[in-house]
């Protein structure tokens, strides 16, 4: 393991390499890259239902297993993708995803060319979903690892902060235009999937070219820890992370049977609340992981969104709902980067590639497993009470902030 002199040198470097420029100015081309690259996987969310079901006539379990392919290959492909960023560089990481990203744009575009052989085109779909999925990972990954060392660890919560915003725009920003570009004609006329996935192919194409020119980071000589040693020093701060993200998760899918339920009417404005909340929050508070403390910070934040969670759950009117949805949204925002500067704190520098990918895949956890159970919650106690289970699950996580608070990271007690 480097000595602590080394790690200080290299955190010095990082910082002067940035003094004459703004971080944000740094992460600018990487966070753009994101973006469009989780625009591309966006895209497909809304319409892929449509078109599996609709235009191909298969069952809605065939739909369950095509949206869920994409989040068990990000899960499974998670250490990977740690490996490729620490042994042979972020930004390889990053380059690489963004060409599974387009590869899977063109699976899809050729599966619309087996329309009248439905069984050929889910299993292109599939591929599609299966890469989309490991470019998510890598992606992610490369990104912020990228962006830490670029920026110096001292900046990871400005790092997590800008590429959450890049991730959650690209999702919020990808739904509507994928049904535009279903419903209208698009890239030389095409229309419906097959204009939809045109768009896959060229949106992470396009996001290579903003980061061509940003300068690499030197992959690791140091040897690398095993992935699952890894995994056991980020689990704290990465059960944090799963049990915030419940809110996420079961805020955009439950609200819309929420409000049918009371006849409350379009929900979307729940959408728009979170998001802005969201982002606003990562605008203006997003330097404060980095300032005072990522488990200060997440502390407070869990508490805000399980106050949105419990708004939800009581709301008389629609008003109230999307009250507790923009609470919900801002409180996540700055959890995301809190429980996650913790997180790199417990890992040594030559596994920060490993670490990221290992935090991250907490989220993948938590959606896996916490939107099923609450479903079936739902089935034995109407829907009000999924989001009286989010209250709780994400109150759980301050809990995980108060540890955190009180404990020393591993890291750090073997360089003392």
């Amino acid at each position: 393991m480097p000595s602590s002199s080394n790690t200080s040198v290299a955190s010095r470097l990082a910082q002067a390499a940035t003094s004459g420029r703004s971080v944000f100015a740094v992460l600018l081309p990487i966070t753009f890259a994101v973006f469009l690259g989780f625009l591309a996987i966006g895209m497909v969310l809304p319409v892929l239902p449509l078109h599996i079901h609709g235009t191909l006539g298969m069952g809605t379990w065939v739909v369950g297993i095509a949206a869920g392919a994409q989040f068990a290959a990000a899960l499974l492909s998670r250490a990977w993708a740690g490996a490729m960023a620490d042994t042979r560089g972020a930004k390889t990481a990053v380059v690489s995803g963004l060409v599974m990203a387009a590869a899977a744009g063109l699976a899809y575009l050729l599966s619309t060319q087996f329309n009248h052989e439905p069984g050929q085109a889910v299993g292109l779909i599939l591929l599609g979903r299966v890469l989309q999925g490991c470019a998510e990972s890598l992606i992610v990954t490369g990104a912020l690892s990228w962006g830490v060392g670029l920026v110096g660890p001292h900046n990871v919560g400005k790092v997590m902060a800008w590429v959450g915003i890049a991730i959650y725009g690209a999702y919020a920003g990808g739904a509507p235009l994928g049904v535009h570009l279903h419903g209208e004609p698009g890239l030389c006329g095409a229309q419906g999937f097959a204009a939809v996935a045109g768009a896959c192919v060229m949106l992470p194409t396009l996001a290579w070219g903003f980061i061509a020119w940003v300068k690499p980071l030197a992959p690791s000589g140091v040897q690398r820890m095993p992935f699952y040693k890894v995994l056991g020093q980020v689990w704290v701060p990465g059960l944090g992370l799963a049990l915030s993200s419940a809110g996420f998760g079961l805020l955009t899918a439950f609200i819309p049977l929420l409000f049918t339920s009371r006849s409350w009417g379009n929900p979307s404005l729940a959408f728009t609340a979170f998001g802005v909340a969201f982002i606003g929050a990562r605008l203006l508070f997003g330097h404060l992981p980095d300032k005072v403390g990522g488990a200060k910070v997440a502390l407070i934040c869990v508490l805000i969104e399980a106050g949105g969670q419990a708004m939800i759950w009581l709301a008389p009117t629609p008003v109230v709902a999307f009250v507790g949805a923009a609470l919900t949204g801002f409180g996540y925002s700055l959890a995301f980067p809190g429980f996650g500067v913790e997180s790199v704190k417990r890992a040594p520098p030559q596994n920060r590639g490993a670490a990221m990918g290992a935090y991250v895949a907490f989220l993948d956890i938590a959606l896996g497993l916490i939107n099923p159970g609450a479903g079936a919650l739902a089935g034995v106690w109407g829907i009000e009470a999924v989001f009286f289970f989010g209250t709780l699950v994400v109150a759980g996580g301050s809990l995980v902030a108060l540890w955190l608070l009180w404990a020393v990271p591993v890291a750090e007690a073997g360089r003392s």
